[in-house]
């Protein structure tokens, strides 16, 4: 029978594509047991959203499975997700991760990406928060059926709301569905801060702040109450959103928050008949800036009509048709991103960058 020595020798050339290191190295493996040609361990991952993950499973049970002697093996995957050691600073706050999502201009789907994104990651088993943070255009409740309900106190603090997972929480709560939020910046950041830091926040692998469009008063105040995991910026193709996401780069840049990439929403019509791709809105201008920045392109998502219906609905499109072109496009973003966030905390903790203000990452 293989001993533990020659079972962890196997399993260390096994090598993670996204960190380029092997499984043992990097502590993935453990709880290692052998009775009987029967081969037991724990496989953890640094996020349950991990795009490599079937891969890495793969690898690791065939390398152990052609060691003489092994006749089964048993392997258990989990997840410890990579935190933002910043945020563990802060008091009441056991998130481990904060990303906002923004754009440069409304009407490019932000709200929707982020709402999407959120549930995407929830469904690989993450814990997941969404803040709206949009205050004057509150979106998210209706895009997750919530809209109309109040949440409740508890021990001086507001319970967020539970969607498809999600730990939700918004101004659409709070005001009645009629009311203008008419107020100036000092209000929009105490709102904000009651948000934070007045909400029974459960512990979150991943909270997703969607910010209002532009750069305003919101998007000063987030970065200065919470340290930022990073940004992700959405747009659509046309040059008038892409001259605004550039603005909106150079806005986290100068507030030292990573931008975890651009995703270009709305990119291309596919007609339901003959299945032909229309550009409607002209394609690939969100790859092109990020090539132009120098920041991560994370995908495009296709026009559908499943979007807008599962918005209005309260049914996000990656619960309501998840094997859907968007569905499919939203998944793959969701992981991506988990798993840029994964990189950088590991470059970070390797010191090859200095720390989350500068990510520069490669995934492949």
């Amino acid at each position: 029978m293989p001993t533990i020595d020659e079972i962890l020798s196997a399993l260390s050339t096994v090598a993670d594509p996204e960190l380029h290191k092997d499984i043992v190295t990097l502590g993935m493996v453990k709880d290692i047991a052998e009775c009987d040609g029967i081969v037991r361990f724990r496989f953890t991952l640094t996020t349950p959203a991990c795009p490599m993950r079937d891969r890495l499973e793969t690898a690791a049970r065939q390398v152990v499975a052609a060691l003489p002697g092994v006749t089964e093996v048993n392997i258990v995957m989990d997840a410890i997700v990579s935190a933002d050691k910043r945020l563990g600073q802060i008091a009441d706050l056991k998130i481990r991760n904060a990303i906002a999502v923004a754009s440069g201009k409304g009407g490019v789907g932000k709200s929707t990406v982020a709402v999407n994104l959120a549930v995407a990651l929830s469904r690989t088993g993450a814990k997941v928060g969404l803040l709206d943070a949009d205050i004057y255009g509150p979106n998210v409740p209706l895009m997750v059926g919530l809209a109309g309900r109040k949440p409740t106190p508890l021990d001086g603090k507001m319970m967020p709301l539970q969607a498809f997972g999600v730990e939700v929480i918004s101004m659409g709560f709070i005001a009645e569905a009629k009311q203008a939020i008419i107020w100036r910046g000092p209000m929009l950041q105490k709102a904000l801060h009651q948000f934070l830091n007045g909400v029974r926040w459960g512990e979150l692998d991943y909270l997703l702040v969607d910010l209002p469009p532009g750069t305003g008063d919101v998007h000063i105040s987030l970065c200065q109450m919470l340290p930022l995991t990073g940004a992700v910026i959405v747009t659509t193709p046309q040059e008038v959103a892409l001259a605004d996401v550039v603005k909106g780069i150079a806005m986290f840049e100068r507030m030292e928050v990573p931008i975890l990439g651009i995703i270009e929403n709305m990119s291309g019509f596919y007609c339901p008949n003959c299945d032909e791709r229309i550009d409607i809105f002209g394609h690939g201008g969100g790859e092109r800036t990020a090539k132009e920045f120098d920041v991560p392109f994370l995908g495009e998502i296709p026009l559908e009509s499943g979007v807008r219906i599962g918005g209005d609905a309260g049914i996000p499109i990656v619960v309501r048709a998840p094997e859907s072109r968007a569905g499919k496009a939203l998944q793959s973003i969701a992981a991506d991103l988990a798993a840029r966030i994964s990189v950088m905390h590991h470059l970070a903790q390797s010191g090859v960058i200095n720390s989350l203000t500068q990510p520069q990452m490669e995934i492949v």
